[in-house]
C-alpha cells in the first residue's frame, strides 16, 4: 500500500513494492524508446527484404504445432549477431529476459534447437539476403566505388586441431567402425536370429554425426589431393621437357627445368667459345699458307677464362643452389607432414583447413575474402579453404564488379557515386595477391603491393631499390608503387580493407563459426557480413525510419 506522505513528501529513496501489481503497456513497442535500432531491424526484414528463400527452408503445412515465422527468426538472428550473441541457448535465454529480443519475438520464446536448425538451414538464402541489404544500402546512398580494397582474414571453424588425422589414422578408424558394425550385426543375429530386427534406429538417428561418412569423405579428399599433386607434378615435368627441347629456349624456365636449362646454357657457351678458337686457328692457318700476316688481335680465351662461360657457370651455380634449397624445404615439409593440411583432414569439419596466423601458429578454420568500398560497405565476400589469397584475386574482382553493377542499378537518381564513379575506379590488394596473371587479368585499374609496407615506403623515397624481378607486370607495378602518387593511393588500402575485418572480429566478437561444413559455414559468414552492412548503414545515419519511409513512398 502507498501512504499519502510518500506522495506529498520528498523521501530519500523510492519505495520498493514488489508485491504491487502494475499494468504493462498495451503496445510492446512502448517498452523501448522511439528510434531504437531494433525497430529498424524489424522494419527492414519485414518490409524491405524478400525472404521467400528463407521461407522455403522451413517446413509448414504438416501435422504438429505451428512453426515460428521465418521473418521473426531472421530478425532475431540479425539482432543477436549484431549484439555479439551467437549461442542459440543464449539467444533463447535473452528471448525471455531482454526487452529488445522479446519485442522481436512478440513475447514468444523459440527454443535453442529451433534457432540452431534455422541458422543451419539458411544455406543459399544467406547470399540473397546479402545482395538485398547491399541494394538497400545503395538506395540509401552508400557504396563509394572510387577506391575499393580486397583483404582476407582467418576465421576459426567449429572444430578442434586435435581432430586432424592423416590417411593412415583415418583408415584405422574406418576399419574400427566397420569391425564394430560387424560385431553388432553378429550379436543381433545371435539374439534375434539371422535377418531379424531388434528395433534398430535408422542410420541417421543411430549415428547422428555420421562419423563413418565423414571419415570416408576425408579419405576421399586426401586421395583426390594426392591425385591432383601427382597430376601437377606431371604437368610441371611436361612443361620442363617442352622448354628444354625448344630451340632456342627463351624466357624464364619453369621451376622444374631451372638447373637443367642453366646447364644447357653453360654447355652452349663452352661450345661457342671452343668454336671461336677453332675458327681463329683455321683462319690463321689459311692466311699463313697464303703468305698473309696473322689476324690482328689476340686469340680467343680458353672456355675456362671466357666471360660468357663464367656468367653461365655462375647462373648454373645459383640454379643448383635454388634447387637444393627447394629440395630441403620439401624434405622439411615431408618430415612435418603430421601438421600439414595437405596430408590431414579434420574429422569434425572435413572442409576446414589448418590456417597459419599472424604471429605464428595455426588455427583450424577458413580464409574469408572481403572486398570493401571506401565508405566501409562490404561489396563481396567468400569463405574459402585456401590459406593463400592469390588464387582468389580474380574471382573476388569479378564478384566486386558484379556488386558495383548491382549498386549502380539500385541507385534511383544517379548512376555515379559521390566520387563520380559508376564502376570501380581503383582496386587495391596487398602482396598476398601478387602475381603476373592477377596484374594483367582484365578489369579495373589496380595496385597490388610488391612487398611489405615498409619496403614500399622506402622505395617511394628512393632509400631502397625495388630489386630484380622476372615478370614484366611485377616490374611495372614495383615502379608505379615507387612513385609518390602510387604509394599515396596504395596507403588507402589498410583502413578500407582491414577495418571491416576488425569490426567483425572485435566489435561483433565473431571469431569462430558456429556451424560445420563448407555450405553452412559459408552461409553463416555471409550472414555476418550482411549484419555488418546493415548496421554500418544504421551507425552512419543512412538508415533511419524517415529514410525507409521515403523509400516506400
Amino acid at each position: 500500500m502507498i501512504f499519502w506522505e510518500d506522495v506529498i513528501m520528498a523521501k530519500r529513496y523510492r519505495p520498493v513494492l514488489r508485491d504491487q501489481p502494475f499494468l504493462l503497456p498495451p503496445d510492446m513497442r512502448e517498452w523501448l524508446p522511439e528510434g531504437h535500432p531494433v525497430f529498424l531491424v524489424i522494419e527492414v526484414v519485414e518490409h524491405h527484404l524478400d525472404t521467400s528463400a528463407v521461407h522455403a527452408t522451413r517446413r509448414a503445412g504438416r501435422a504438429g504445432a505451428a512453426g515460428y515465422d521465418p521473418d521473426m527468426l531472421t530478425a532475431l538472428l540479425v539482432w543477436a549477431y549484431a549484439n555479439r550473441v551467437t549461442s542459440s541457448r543464449r539467444i533463447e535465454q535473452l528471448c525471455r529476459t531482454d526487452i529488445a529480443f522479446r519485442l522481436i519475438c512478440a513475447g514468444q520464446v523459440p527454443g535453442h534447437v529451433t534457432i540452431a536448425r534455422f541458422r543451419a538451414a539458411l544455406g543459399p538464402a544467406a547470399a540473397g539476403l546479402f545482395d538485398q541489404v547491399l541494394m538497400l544500402c545503395a538506395r540509401l546512398g552508400m557504396g563509394r566505388l572510387g577506391v575499393v580494397a580486397l583483404d582476407g582474414t582467418k576465421v576459426k571453424a567449429s572444430a578442434s586441431l586435435a581432430a586432424n588425422k592423416d590417411a593412415a589414422a583415418l583408415r584405422r578408424l574406418a576399419a574400427q567402425i566397420a569391425a564394430g558394425h560387424a560385431a553388432t550385426d553378429r550379436a543381433e543375429d545371435a539374439l534375434f536370429g539371422p535377418g531379424a530386427g531388434g528395433g534398430e534406429l535408422p542410420a541417421e538417428l543411430a549415428d547422428p554425426r555420421t562419423r563413418g561418412e565423414r571419415i570416408a569423405a576425408a579419405l576421399a579428399e586426401l586421395d583426390a589431393g594426392e591425385h591432383a599433386a601427382r597430376c601437377q607434378e606431371q604437368q610441371a615435368q611436361a612443361r620442363a621437357a617442352e622448354y628444354l627441347t625448344a630451340e632456342p629456349s627463351a624466357g624464364r624456365p619453369p621451376d622444374a627445368a631451372g638447373a637443367e636449362a642453366a646447364r644447357l646454357r653453360l654447355e652452349r657457351a663452352v661450345a661457342e667459345q671452343e668454336a671461336r678458337i677453332v675458327e681463329w686457328d683455321a683462319r690463321n692457318a689459311a692466311r699463313a699458307a697464303a703468305g698473309k700476316p696473322a689476324l690482328p688481335g689476340s686469340r680467343p680465351l680458353p672456355p675456362a677464362q671466357a666471360r660468357s662461360v663464367g656468367r653461365a657457370a655462375a647462373a648454373l651455380e645459383r640454379a643448383e643452389s635454388r634447387d637444393a634449397s627447394k629440395a630441403g624445404e620439401a624434405a622439411a615439409r615431408r618430415a612435418t607432414a603430421t601438421t600439414s593440411q595437405k596430408t590431414q583432414r579434420n574429422l569434425t569439419d572435413p572442409h576446414s583447413r589448418l590456417m597459419p596466423v599472424r604471429g605464428g601458429g595455426f588455427i583450424q578454420g577458413y580464409n574469408a575474402q572481403l572486398v570493401t568500398s571506401a565508405d566501409g560497405l562490404i561489396l563481396a565476400t567468400q569463405l574459402t579453404a585456401d590459406p593463400a589469397g592469390t588464387p582468389w584475386f580474380e574471382p573476388m574482382l569479378r564478384a566486386a564488379e558484379n556488386a558495383a553493377a548491382l549498386i549502380t542499378d539500385s541507385r534511383p537518381a544517379a548512376t555515379c557515386d559521390q566520387d563520380g564513379h559508376a564502376s570501380i575506379g581503383l582496386f587495391l590488394a596487398d602482396a598476398g595477391y601478387l602475381s603476373g596473371s592477377n596484374l594483367t587479368t582484365p578489369g579495373p585499374d589496380r595496385l597490388i603491393a610488391t612487398g611489405k609496407n615498409r619496403d614500399l615506403a622506402r622505395q617511394a623515397t628512393g632509400k631502397q631499390h625495388p630489386g630484380d624481378r622476372a615478370d614484366p607486370a611485377i616490374i611495372a607495378m614495383a615502379a608505379r608503387l615507387a612513385t609518390s602518387d602510387g604509394i599515396t593511393a596504395y596507403r588507402h588500402r589498410c583502413h578500407i580493407a582491414e577495418t571491416p575485418n576488425g569490426h567483425i572480429k572485435h566489435n561483433l566478437a565473431f571469431r569462430q563459426l558456429s556451424v560445420r561444413g563448407r555450405i553452412r559455414a559459408s552461409a553463416e559468414w555471409t550472414f555476418v557480413t550482411t549484419v555488418a552492412n546493415l548496421f554500418k548503414a544504421i551507425s552512419s545515419g543512412h538508415l533511419t525510419a524517415a529514410a525507409l519511409t521515403a523509400l516506400t513512398s
